[in-house]
């Protein structure tokens, strides 16, 4: 996400935010991982009620910011250049979010996460590198990759081929962040404004649109004998790790360096280990405790780092007399 200097947020509330959207984003598997075992939902169905719920969300505070800030537009950006990305985004968040769930119902929480996060930014330096030419990607990649080797888990109890498949379909879930990722670089590399929220909001849009009739062939109502359990933990899915984490992402990333937002958003795996190990039954190894406390270290560093860099861009503002 580009930065822009006009936001009202200030650099710790934005840390703040990102912090918790990156910890809302790991709890989405653990609740995929509780409906999968009490109901017969398949991935894909899942996947369309997240962004069906996530879209209802957010048209709702579409609605609430155009009543409180209607005369406040963004830059206008050219009709095939938002159509681009508003498709992109949604059919990279279609693949990203189903795949994901997927992995998780095949090799479990902490593997799924932890390949899913470990790869993207391998992938995003890659295609970086191909279509942009662009070799921030791979320095960032060194100074995570020994926190993110750390965290991989062992599969534990799953079958060798449910975590082969599991890997295999982390890693396109991986693929399709990748490509939301180096899309929207692509689309801002020569300007124009775009307005997240909306482009958000349409992205779900497409992505319920399309995953439909295959939520209805998997069975887009399921079988349980807990239905009040699974309704509860679909609207906390829509609601918590899709509507509000976007949102304060979004939020966010407009106030904090590029950098530091992609470091901090590896909280979503660190919780999401947790969740896996504590609440879910997941084999807790050394591994991930290790991970886990390198890359809250490498957080802790990145926020003072960034407020020490925000109050050095305060003290050398002129003063106004």
């Amino acid at each position: 996400m580009s930065n822009s200097s006009g936001s009202a947020l200030s650099v710790g509330r934005s840390l703040l935010y990102l912090i918790v959207a990156g910890i809302a984003w790991g709890t989405a598997g653990a609740a995929a991982s509780l409906i999968f075992r009490v109901s017969d939902m398949g991935p894909l169905a899942l996947s369309f009620w997240r962004c069906a719920g996530g879209l209802v969300l957010l048209l709702g505070a579409l609605a609430l910011r155009s009543r409180r800030r209607p005369a406040a537009r963004p830059a206008v950006e050219t009709r095939g250049r938002r159509t681009a990305r508003i498709l992109g985004t949604g059919i990279g968040l279609t693949v990203f979010q189903s795949a994901y769930f997927a992995a998780v119902e095949a090799t479990g929480l902490a593997v799924g996460t932890v390949v899913t996060l470990g790869a993207g930014p391998v992938l995003i330096a890659i295609g970086a590198r191909l279509t942009m030419g662009s070799g921030s990607a791979r320095r960032d990649r060194r100074r995570r990759r020994g926190a993110r080797r750390a965290l991989r888990p062992r599969p534990g109890r799953r079958g060798h081929g449910g975590a082969a498949l599991g890997v295999v379909l982390a890693v396109v879930s991986a693929a399709g962040y990748a490509a939301i990722t180096l899309l929207t670089r692509w689309l801002g590399r020569d300007g124009g404004g775009t307005d997240a929220l909306s482009t958000t909001t349409w992205a779900f849009a497409i992505g319920a649109a399309g995953l439909l009739p295959a939520a209805l062939a998997e069975g887009l109502v399921p079988h349980t004998e807990a239905p009040v359990s699974v309704v509860l933990l679909l609207v906390y899915v829509a609601a918590v790790p899709t509507a509000l984490a976007y949102a304060l992402y979004f939020a966010g990333a407009a106030v904090v360096r590029a950098a530091t937002v992609s470091v901090i958003m590896l909280l979503e795996p660190v919780s999401a280990a947790l969740i896996a190990v504590s609440l879910l039954g997941e084999r807790l190894t050394a591994a991930i405790v290790l991970g886990t406390l390198l890359l809250l270290a490498a957080v802790t560093g990145l926020a003072f780092a960034e407020a020490r860099t925000a109050a050095e861009v305060r003290r050398r503002e002129p003063v106004a007399v």
